[in-house]
């Protein structure tokens, strides 16, 4: 069996959310209190959820399957006002919707209630991961979607081999060959499809297997809940310190925290001793995580430490591949290979521009050059805004070398200046989707070439300079983690 702990909370909630739960918030119930909702109110609930799977309906009847099932299934009715009407969904669907099937969706309500309203569709917003930890058994944590992520469709490149054979090692024999087995690198980069890959081949060759799968932030807080509340902690000792696998995503977040890095060592300590597994992932190596203790740095430096880095050009092309054959599509080699150069340093970003790519086929668009960019430039949409993102590596390059802002964006040339300008260029045609002249035109540059000279600098330069590649690794991480 295996425990996923921290990822679903209880649904016992207070009345005030109610409604909210329900799945949407209607004028009448805006002044929430936390009493029991009266008949009238209910009667009122249920009336209006009414119309809504009405409507579904309609726009089942009026749509074909396809359709419906891509942009109108996960739609959510969020405030009804007579004349009004909010839905929501996620952003990317939100956006399509808004700009094409506004007119489709007035009409179907229209017909279900006889008049017109006025439908607008905004983004959900995300629902905060609870607290309380669950149980789950096999079945109930490995959904579909975590099933995804086994060894055998773990796309291996140079950037990640070495850590992709060293989780299959410890998958393959268990607490006897990598303990601890530590993994660090950016994030989007596999590591949690490693230890989901972990989960499922060593149930796969011991389904009685104890597993223990949790995030580094939901083991303390549950410890934590278990130290204000009073709670007997030898039942939280007995959770964890009888697994045959301990699997921590994130681990990063115990450090500086001494009660919740007292427990963890006392944790480790007893099932190393047991010769249970533990795989640990991180976002640095244990020498770069400043404020955790020392005894448990050199825990963690005990076993086998290994790095996933970007990807290159060859293993993104293979990324798009994979995920375009899943979703049941094919892309042409030309628009792989543009995709493939406009994403570099994010894996989920890449499977995320191939579904958009998929969705705007679905309601029939064609597979071009326009389309392929509309996909990219929803996955930075969905992230930072590429002006916002700007201005946070701009900035991060001058706090690093020293400089001001001002500076970077000005026409000096001093030496001191132009190597941070030329980094400043470089990350910015790296890390968004701006184009040589576009980048030329933020430097008040008439001349493109510039850009292309600083970008071909960096890139040569980098190779043979660790400090350098260092610095443009670091700031990348910080603009695009904070």
């Amino acid at each position: 069996m295996i425990y996923s702990y921290g990822l679903y909370g209880s649904n016992n909630r207070p009345y005030e959310d109610y409604y909210l739960n329900c799945g949407f918030r209607s004028v009448y119930s805006k002044q929430r209190t936390k009493t029991k909702p009266t008949r009238k109110e209910v009667d009122k609930l249920d009336l209006v959820n009414q119309l809504w799977e009405n409507v579904k309906s309609d726009l089942k009847n009026n749509t074909s399957e396809t359709i419906y099932s891509v942009w109108f299934s996960e739609l959510a009715l969020d405030t009804f006002g007579g004349d009004s009407v909010v839905l929501t969904d996620d952003p990317f669907r939100c956006k399509i919707i808004n700009e094409k099937f506004i007119p489709l969706l007035e009409e179907s309500f229209e017909r279900v209630m006889g008049f017109r309203v006025v439908v607008t569709v905004t983004p959900k917003q995300e629902k905060q991961k609870p607290q309380e930890p669950v149980t789950y058994s096999t079945n109930e944590l490995y959904t579909p979607a975590a099933n995804e992520c086994t060894f055998e469709n773990f796309i291996v490149g140079n950037s990640n081999k070495f850590a992709h054979a060293a989780a299959l090692s410890v998958a393959s024999d268990p607490g006897n060959t990598y303990n601890p087995l530590f993994i660090y690198g950016n994030s989007g980069l596999g590591k949690t499809h490693l230890l989901n890959a972990i989960c499922n081949e060593i149930l796969k060759n011991n389904p009685d297997a104890y597993i223990i799968y949790v995030r580094s932030e939901d083991f303390m807080n549950e410890l934590i809940d278990y130290l204000q509340n009073k709670k007997d902690t030898s039942v939280f000792h007995n959770k964890y310190r009888n697994a045959d696998v301990l699997l921590v995503d994130d681990v990063q977040f115990i450090a500086g925290k001494p009660s919740t890095e007292l427990e963890f060592f006392h944790t480790f300590d007893t099932l190393i001793k047991a010769k249970a597994q533990i795989v640990l992932t991180s976002d640095r190596p244990p020498k770069e995580m400043a404020t955790l203790e020392e005894r448990l740095r050199g825990r963690f430096e005990s076993g086998l430490i290994a790095d996933i880095q970007p990807p290159d050009l060859e293993t993104r092309v293979a990324i798009i591949n994979c995920k375009a054959e899943s979703l049941g599509i094919s892309i042409t080699q030309s628009l792989v290979l543009f995709i493939a150069e406009k994403i570099k340093n994010n894996i989920r970003q890449l499977e995320g521009a191939v579904k958009n790519m998929k969705a705007y086929m679905d309601i029939g668009e064609p597979m071009n050059l326009a389309t392929a960019q509309k996909a990219i430039r929803d996955i930075f949409s969905e992230g930072d805004p590429t002006p916002v993102l700007i201005d946070r590596i701009i900035d991060e390059v001058a706090r690093t070398y020293g400089v001001t802002v001002a500076e970077i964006k000005g026409k000096k040339h001093d030496a001191k200046i132009v190597l941070p300008r030329h980094v400043a260029m470089y990350l910015i045609r790296e890390n968004t989707p701006l184009t040589n002249k576009k980048v030329a035109e933020l430097f008040g540059l008439s001349d493109h070439s510039s850009v292309m000279y600083a970008y071909r600098r960096i890139s040569t330069e980098k190779e043979n300079n660790y400090s350098l590649k260092t610095i443009l690794a670091d700031i990348t991480k910080n603009v695009t983690e904070s």
